[in-house]
């Protein structure tokens, strides 16, 4: 109990401001910044190239290669922003430069996804918005000022999986060093996942069951509805379930829908709130790109924690004779697995259904390596 109580105590300190009240004296913490005019956050090193006339504001990423955006060793320190900028923002470089963090010189990635899922730009496109984790002020940028606690050691890395070369690639990491890091205080840790299609009945899985003790932050999911085998049905009734510590078959949390999830009702447009919203609602192309942040509402687990989504569809009367006439089958939600009977009389179907979806989910663990459950 005390360390959940010790780390709710962090993480609320952590989510205000700076972690500290903006008038206390800092006892021994250093503020750095990481960036291409001063790679290392070394104390008087930056801007040294070009006389400091701004020789080094950005670097190149070549296709395939990786580089260190910032480290530190043999310290305890806090993460407290991340800012980023490319020349070239498409989808192709959205979704094919990824992002990896290490904690306290851990080999596996605490963090590891593509950088516009991460900074909570979904379907691989630009939007304006903020939140209470991310922003983008004009659409052209990525800022993230979630807390990132460490003890002994931080590496954040990209990497280009393109084929083509980043000719401009900016960026910040501000951090502090020297930070008293709690023994309770918890590692952040992020979970990409993507399906081209998803499978019937098989709930899409936002976070597979992960072992240790933390707190569930939320996640920013995408959803490519496949308009083609269910007409323009709604897609969204499916349920959140949030598995903690030992559920099974069911879960102790649930949701009521997709669009209620993330606190809107009947349909999702696009609107963007401090702790949940949709960035994009295309109703002509069927996408659709939204977010729920678990911070004034708390979910913590102690042994283990798995997050999922159903995909069932709804279809009212004018929907269900075009349904009727599909090529392939539409299935029941719930009950037999069997094709539903369309000479019955209905008012409403609510029917299995198959989506494209992708999801960055965020959570903080108390290990510096992920230990999801084989």
């Amino acid at each position: 109990m005390n360390r959940i109580l010790s780390f709710l105590i962090f993480i609320s300190l952590a989510f205000s401001a700076s972690g500290q009240a903006i008038y206390d004296k800092p006892q021994n913490v250093q503020t750095r910044w990481a960036s291409a005019e001063n790679w290392t956050g070394k104390k008087g090193a930056g801007g040294m190239t070009n006389d400091g006339r701004k020789g080094s504001p950005s670097f190149s990423l070549k296709a395939g290669q990786s580089k260190t955006l910032a480290e530190a060793s043999g310290t305890s320190g806090i993460i407290r922003r991340i800012w980023i900028t490319i020349n070239e923002r498409t989808p192709e470089m959205l979704r094919g430069v990824r992002i990896e963090m290490f904690w306290d010189g851990a080999s596996d990635p605490a963090v590891s996804a593509p950088l516009g899922d991460f900074f909570n730009q979904g379907l691989g496109q630009m939007r304006a918005f903020e939140n209470v984790l991310f922003s983008s002020p004009e659409g052209r940028s990525f800022n993230c000022n979630i807390p990132m606690p460490f003890r002994k050691s931080m590496k954040i890395n990209v990497t280009n999986t393109t084929q083509k070369d980043i000719a401009m690639f900016f960026y910040d990491v501000d951090y502090t060093l020297g930070d008293r890091i709690d023994e309770n205080s918890l590692y952040f840790h992020t979970f990409f996942n993507q399906m081209g299609s998803t499978t019937l009945r098989d709930d899409y899985q936002i976070l597979p069951r992960v072992l240790g003790t933390g707190r569930y932050i939320g996640a920013n999911l995408s959803v490519v509805v496949n308009d083609k085998k269910y007409s323009r049905a709604w897609w969204g009734e499916g349920e959140v379930k949030i598995y903690i510590d030992g559920d099974s078959d069911f879960p102790t949390l649930c949701g009521t829908g997709t669009e209620d999830y993330i606190g809107t009702g009947w349909g999702q447009g696009e609107y963007i709130n401090k702790y949940q919203g949709c960035t994009i609602a295309n109703e002509k192309d069927f996408e659709y790109a939204f977010y729920r942040f678990h911070i004034p509402d708390p979910v913590f687990f102690y042994q283990d924690i798995k997050v999922t989504i159903q995909q069932i569809g709804f279809a009212g009367k004018e929907e269900l004779e075009i349904l009727a006439n599909m090529k392939d089958p539409i299935f029941n939600a719930g009950g037999k697995m069997e094709p539903v009977d369309f000479s019955k009389e209905r008012s409403y179907l609510l029917f299995e259904r198959s989506d494209n979806i992708s999801s960055c989910a965020y959570f903080y663990l108390d290990s510096p390596e992920p230990s999801f459950l084989k």
